[in-house]
Protein backbone atom coordinates (compact mmCIF):
# COMPACT_ATOMS: atom_id res chain seq x y z
CA UNK A 1 0.00 0.00 0.00
CA UNK A 2 1.10 3.65 -0.61
CA UNK A 3 -0.69 6.58 0.97
CA UNK A 4 -3.52 4.53 2.51
CA UNK A 5 -4.49 2.87 -0.77
CA UNK A 6 -3.43 -0.65 -2.66
CA UNK A 7 -1.17 -0.20 -5.42
CA UNK A 8 -3.54 -1.20 -7.54
CA UNK A 9 -5.69 1.05 -7.11
CA UNK A 10 -2.64 3.96 -7.63
CA UNK A 11 -2.03 2.04 -11.08
CA UNK A 12 -5.38 1.69 -12.59
CA UNK A 13 -6.32 5.05 -11.89
CA UNK A 14 -3.07 6.20 -13.65
CA UNK A 15 -3.56 3.20 -16.68
CA UNK A 16 -7.07 5.76 -17.17
CA UNK A 17 -5.71 9.02 -16.73
CA UNK A 18 -3.23 7.50 -19.73
CA UNK A 19 -6.06 6.12 -21.63
CA UNK A 20 -7.70 9.79 -21.20
CA UNK A 21 -4.87 11.72 -22.40
CA UNK A 22 -4.23 9.81 -25.42
CA UNK A 23 -7.99 10.22 -26.27
CA UNK A 24 -8.17 13.82 -25.60
CA UNK A 25 -4.91 14.33 -27.62
CA UNK A 26 -6.54 12.80 -30.72
CA UNK A 27 -9.91 14.48 -30.24
CA UNK A 28 -10.38 17.53 -32.65
CA UNK A 29 -10.99 20.06 -29.95
CA UNK A 30 -9.09 23.09 -31.24
CA UNK A 31 -11.10 23.91 -34.15
CA UNK A 32 -12.56 27.45 -34.21
CA UNK A 33 -16.05 25.75 -35.97
CA UNK A 34 -19.63 24.96 -34.22
CA UNK A 35 -18.49 20.97 -34.69
CA UNK A 36 -15.24 21.20 -32.72
CA UNK A 37 -16.85 23.85 -30.01
CA UNK A 38 -19.65 21.04 -29.40
CA UNK A 39 -17.33 18.56 -29.27
CA UNK A 40 -15.17 20.75 -26.11
CA UNK A 41 -18.47 20.25 -24.60
CA UNK A 42 -19.66 16.61 -24.76
CA UNK A 43 -15.88 15.68 -23.62
CA UNK A 44 -15.81 17.90 -20.87
CA UNK A 45 -19.47 16.54 -20.00
CA UNK A 46 -17.82 13.00 -20.66
CA UNK A 47 -14.51 13.56 -18.31
CA UNK A 48 -17.34 15.01 -15.37
CA UNK A 49 -19.30 12.11 -15.39
CA UNK A 50 -16.20 9.40 -15.18
CA UNK A 51 -15.30 11.63 -12.14
CA UNK A 52 -18.56 11.49 -10.76
CA UNK A 53 -18.56 7.31 -11.19
CA UNK A 54 -15.00 6.90 -9.76
CA UNK A 55 -16.23 8.93 -6.72
CA UNK A 56 -19.41 6.35 -6.82
CA UNK A 57 -16.70 3.86 -6.78
CA UNK A 58 -14.68 4.96 -4.37
CA UNK A 59 -18.22 5.21 -2.05
CA UNK A 60 -18.45 1.31 -2.50
CA UNK A 61 -14.68 0.81 -1.55
CA UNK A 62 -14.31 3.42 1.06
CA UNK A 63 -18.18 4.81 2.44
CA UNK A 64 -19.76 7.73 1.27
CA UNK A 65 -17.55 10.33 3.46
CA UNK A 66 -14.19 9.70 1.53
CA UNK A 67 -16.23 9.72 -1.80
CA UNK A 68 -17.73 13.24 -0.83
CA UNK A 69 -14.08 14.05 0.35
CA UNK A 70 -13.64 12.91 -3.48
CA UNK A 71 -16.19 15.22 -4.91
CA UNK A 72 -15.83 18.07 -2.98
CA UNK A 73 -11.90 17.93 -3.51
CA UNK A 74 -12.88 17.97 -7.42
CA UNK A 75 -15.14 20.66 -7.27
CA UNK A 76 -12.98 22.83 -5.82
CA UNK A 77 -10.44 22.14 -7.96
CA UNK A 78 -12.36 22.31 -11.20
CA UNK A 79 -13.55 25.98 -10.08
CA UNK A 80 -10.16 27.03 -9.13
CA UNK A 81 -9.31 25.67 -12.79
CA UNK A 82 -11.42 28.14 -14.19
CA UNK A 83 -8.80 30.88 -13.04
CA UNK A 84 -5.83 29.13 -14.66
CA UNK A 85 -7.70 29.13 -17.88
CA UNK A 86 -8.10 33.03 -17.84
CA UNK A 87 -3.85 33.04 -17.67
CA UNK A 88 -4.00 30.42 -20.35
CA UNK A 89 -5.83 33.00 -22.41
CA UNK A 90 -3.63 35.78 -21.73
CA UNK A 91 -0.79 33.76 -22.03
CA UNK A 92 -1.76 32.47 -25.73
CA UNK A 93 -2.93 36.14 -26.71
CA UNK A 94 0.66 37.61 -25.43
CA UNK A 95 2.48 34.93 -28.04
CA UNK A 96 -0.13 35.09 -30.66
CA UNK A 97 -0.29 31.47 -30.37
CA UNK A 98 -2.69 30.11 -33.35
CA UNK A 99 -5.84 27.71 -31.98
CA UNK A 100 -3.53 24.58 -33.31
CA UNK A 101 -0.82 25.07 -31.49
CA UNK A 102 -2.61 26.01 -28.33
CA UNK A 103 -3.90 22.14 -28.46
CA UNK A 104 -0.51 20.75 -28.17
CA UNK A 105 0.54 23.50 -25.74
CA UNK A 106 -1.83 22.78 -23.49
CA UNK A 107 -1.34 18.88 -24.26
CA UNK A 108 2.29 19.35 -22.65
CA UNK A 109 0.58 21.51 -19.69
CA UNK A 110 -1.39 19.00 -18.90
CA UNK A 111 0.86 16.02 -18.91
CA UNK A 112 3.51 18.64 -16.61
CA UNK A 113 0.96 19.87 -14.19
CA UNK A 114 0.11 15.97 -13.18
CA UNK A 115 4.02 15.59 -12.22
CA UNK A 116 4.05 18.72 -10.60
CA UNK A 117 0.95 18.07 -8.63
CA UNK A 118 2.09 14.78 -7.78
CA UNK A 119 4.96 15.97 -6.02
CA UNK A 120 3.36 19.44 -4.31
CA UNK A 121 0.45 16.81 -3.12
CA UNK A 122 2.88 14.46 -1.59
CA UNK A 123 5.04 17.54 0.06
CA UNK A 124 1.77 19.27 1.46
CA UNK A 125 0.43 15.46 2.95
CA UNK A 126 3.67 14.78 4.39
CA UNK A 127 3.84 18.44 5.83
CA UNK A 128 0.44 18.01 7.65
CA UNK A 129 1.29 14.68 8.99
CA UNK A 130 4.37 15.74 10.86
CA UNK A 131 3.79 19.41 11.70
CA UNK A 132 0.02 19.91 12.30
CA UNK A 133 0.88 23.39 12.89
CA UNK A 134 1.20 24.20 9.18
CA UNK A 135 -2.79 23.82 8.55
CA UNK A 136 -2.56 27.44 10.40
CA UNK A 137 0.19 28.17 7.46
CA UNK A 138 -2.07 26.70 4.67
CA UNK A 139 -5.32 28.40 6.16
CA UNK A 140 -3.58 31.78 5.94
CA UNK A 141 -1.98 31.59 2.74
CA UNK A 142 -5.61 30.86 1.20
CA UNK A 143 -7.35 33.47 3.16
CA UNK A 144 -4.96 35.62 1.75
CA UNK A 145 -5.30 34.52 -2.05
CA UNK A 146 -8.88 34.94 -1.40
CA UNK A 147 -8.28 38.18 -0.46
CA UNK A 148 -5.81 39.16 -3.48
CA UNK A 149 -8.72 37.87 -5.53
CA UNK A 150 -11.81 39.84 -4.05
CA UNK A 151 -9.61 43.22 -3.74
CA UNK A 152 -9.62 43.82 -7.40
CA UNK A 153 -11.82 44.71 -10.02
CA UNK A 154 -11.49 41.47 -12.53
CA UNK A 155 -9.76 38.79 -13.41
CA UNK A 156 -7.46 39.98 -15.50
CA UNK A 157 -6.21 42.45 -12.68
CA UNK A 158 -5.08 39.22 -10.61
CA UNK A 159 -2.28 38.13 -13.39
CA UNK A 160 1.27 38.58 -12.86
CA UNK A 161 2.76 41.85 -14.45
CA UNK A 162 4.83 39.67 -16.27
CA UNK A 163 2.20 37.58 -17.73
CA UNK A 164 0.27 40.55 -18.49
CA UNK A 165 3.45 42.16 -20.64
CA UNK A 166 4.78 39.09 -23.02
CA UNK A 167 5.75 39.84 -26.14
CA UNK A 168 4.88 36.94 -29.16
CA UNK A 169 7.59 34.32 -29.25
CA UNK A 170 9.11 33.73 -32.57
CA UNK A 171 7.37 30.20 -33.88
CA UNK A 172 8.75 28.66 -30.46
CA UNK A 173 6.11 26.69 -28.06
CA UNK A 174 8.97 26.17 -25.54
CA UNK A 175 8.06 30.05 -23.95
CA UNK A 176 4.45 29.27 -23.89
CA UNK A 177 4.96 25.65 -22.50
CA UNK A 178 6.81 27.50 -19.49
CA UNK A 179 4.91 30.12 -19.16
CA UNK A 180 1.63 27.39 -18.67
CA UNK A 181 3.59 25.00 -16.95
CA UNK A 182 5.01 28.51 -14.54
CA UNK A 183 1.13 29.43 -14.00
CA UNK A 184 -0.03 25.65 -12.53
CA UNK A 185 2.59 25.98 -10.09
CA UNK A 186 1.52 29.32 -9.16
CA UNK A 187 -2.13 28.23 -8.99
CA UNK A 188 -1.31 24.96 -7.20
CA UNK A 189 0.24 27.04 -4.21
CA UNK A 190 -3.60 28.66 -3.76
CA UNK A 191 -5.37 24.28 -4.83
CA UNK A 192 -3.59 22.02 -3.15
CA UNK A 193 -3.82 23.28 0.42
CA UNK A 194 -7.38 24.57 -0.80
CA UNK A 195 -8.20 20.43 -1.38
CA UNK A 196 -6.57 19.39 2.19
CA UNK A 197 -8.86 21.54 3.68
CA UNK A 198 -11.78 18.92 3.06
CA UNK A 199 -9.37 15.36 2.97
CA UNK A 200 -6.19 14.37 4.20
CA UNK A 201 -5.79 11.25 2.39
CA UNK A 202 -3.36 11.35 -0.11
CA UNK A 203 -5.34 9.18 -2.64
CA UNK A 204 -8.46 11.44 -2.55
CA UNK A 205 -6.49 14.85 -2.71
CA UNK A 206 -4.19 13.24 -5.79
CA UNK A 207 -6.91 11.83 -7.58
CA UNK A 208 -9.93 14.44 -7.33
CA UNK A 209 -6.45 16.84 -8.03
CA UNK A 210 -5.60 15.07 -11.58
CA UNK A 211 -9.47 14.15 -12.55
CA UNK A 212 -9.98 17.83 -12.87
CA UNK A 213 -7.00 18.70 -14.53
CA UNK A 214 -7.44 16.11 -17.33
CA UNK A 215 -10.57 18.30 -18.42
CA UNK A 216 -8.62 21.87 -17.88
CA UNK A 217 -7.62 21.32 -22.28
CA UNK A 218 -11.51 20.63 -23.46
CA UNK A 219 -12.77 23.18 -20.69
CA UNK A 220 -10.47 25.79 -22.24
CA UNK A 221 -11.55 25.13 -25.59
CA UNK A 222 -15.01 25.07 -24.75
CA UNK A 223 -15.74 28.23 -22.87
CA UNK A 224 -12.63 30.29 -24.13
CA UNK A 225 -14.99 32.29 -26.11
CA UNK A 226 -17.25 32.96 -22.17
CA UNK A 227 -14.35 33.58 -20.21
CA UNK A 228 -14.84 37.80 -20.41
CA UNK A 229 -18.23 37.37 -19.54
CA UNK A 230 -17.85 35.95 -16.19
CA UNK A 231 -16.81 39.24 -15.06
CA UNK A 232 -17.32 38.26 -11.11
CA UNK A 233 -15.79 34.99 -11.02
CA UNK A 234 -13.13 36.43 -9.39
CA UNK A 235 -15.29 37.39 -6.16
CA UNK A 236 -16.56 33.86 -6.20
CA UNK A 237 -13.45 32.17 -6.18
CA UNK A 238 -11.78 34.42 -3.60
CA UNK A 239 -14.66 33.72 -1.38
CA UNK A 240 -14.35 29.91 -2.08
CA UNK A 241 -10.94 30.24 -0.70
CA UNK A 242 -11.83 32.42 2.00
CA UNK A 243 -14.06 29.96 3.46
CA UNK A 244 -11.65 26.51 2.85
CA UNK A 245 -9.12 28.57 4.17
CA UNK A 246 -11.20 29.19 7.42
CA UNK A 247 -12.68 25.82 7.66
CA UNK A 248 -8.77 24.66 7.84
CA UNK A 249 -7.69 27.41 10.61
CA UNK A 250 -11.16 26.21 12.68
CA UNK A 251 -11.02 23.16 12.23
CA UNK A 252 -9.54 22.05 15.53
CA UNK A 253 -12.98 23.83 17.18
CA UNK A 254 -15.27 24.05 14.90
CA UNK A 255 -15.85 20.98 12.39
CA UNK A 256 -17.47 21.81 8.90
CA UNK A 257 -19.29 18.41 7.48
CA UNK A 258 -18.50 17.70 3.74
CA UNK A 259 -22.12 18.01 2.92
CA UNK A 260 -22.14 21.28 4.19
CA UNK A 261 -19.04 22.37 2.56
CA UNK A 262 -20.34 21.04 -0.71
CA UNK A 263 -23.29 23.51 -0.06
CA UNK A 264 -21.62 26.51 0.44
CA UNK A 265 -19.16 25.87 -2.30
CA UNK A 266 -22.00 25.07 -4.68
CA UNK A 267 -23.71 28.06 -2.96
CA UNK A 268 -21.20 30.43 -3.57
CA UNK A 269 -20.21 29.42 -7.04
CA UNK A 270 -24.02 29.58 -8.06
CA UNK A 271 -24.76 33.66 -6.89
CA UNK A 272 -21.44 34.09 -8.79
CA UNK A 273 -22.15 32.70 -12.14
CA UNK A 274 -26.05 34.17 -11.50
CA UNK A 275 -24.45 38.07 -10.95
CA UNK A 276 -22.16 37.65 -13.60
CA UNK A 277 -25.58 37.28 -15.93
CA UNK A 278 -27.50 39.41 -14.77
CA UNK A 279 -24.83 42.22 -14.63
CA UNK A 280 -24.68 41.28 -18.68
CA UNK A 281 -27.35 41.56 -19.95
CA UNK A 282 -28.28 44.93 -18.11
CA UNK A 283 -24.51 46.47 -19.79
CA UNK A 284 -25.99 44.65 -22.93
CA UNK A 285 -29.27 46.79 -22.59
CA UNK A 286 -27.34 49.83 -21.73
CA UNK A 287 -25.04 49.59 -24.99
CA UNK A 288 -28.28 49.12 -27.18
CA UNK A 289 -30.04 52.19 -25.67
CA UNK A 290 -27.01 54.35 -26.11
CA UNK A 291 -26.37 53.27 -29.14
CA UNK A 292 -30.42 53.74 -30.33
CA UNK A 293 -29.81 57.50 -28.80
CA UNK A 294 -26.63 57.89 -30.62
CA UNK A 295 -28.40 56.97 -34.16
CA UNK A 296 -31.03 58.52 -33.47
CA UNK A 297 -29.06 62.08 -32.81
Amino acid sequence: MIGGAAWSWWIGFHIAVVVLLVADTFLPLHGDDRRSHILSWIWTGCLVLMAMGFAGWIAMKEGHATALQFVAGYTIEMSLSVDNLFVFLVIFQGFHVRTEQQHKALAWGVGGAIVLRAIFIALGVTLIHRFEWITYVFGAMLLWAGWRLMSQSSTHDVLPRFLRRMHPAEGSLLPVILAVEATDVMFALDSIPAVLAVSRDPFVVYTSNIAAILGLRSLYFAISSLLDRLRYLHYGLGALLGFVGLKMILAPWFDISIVASLGVIGGILTVCAIASVIANKVENKRRQRDAGQESSQ
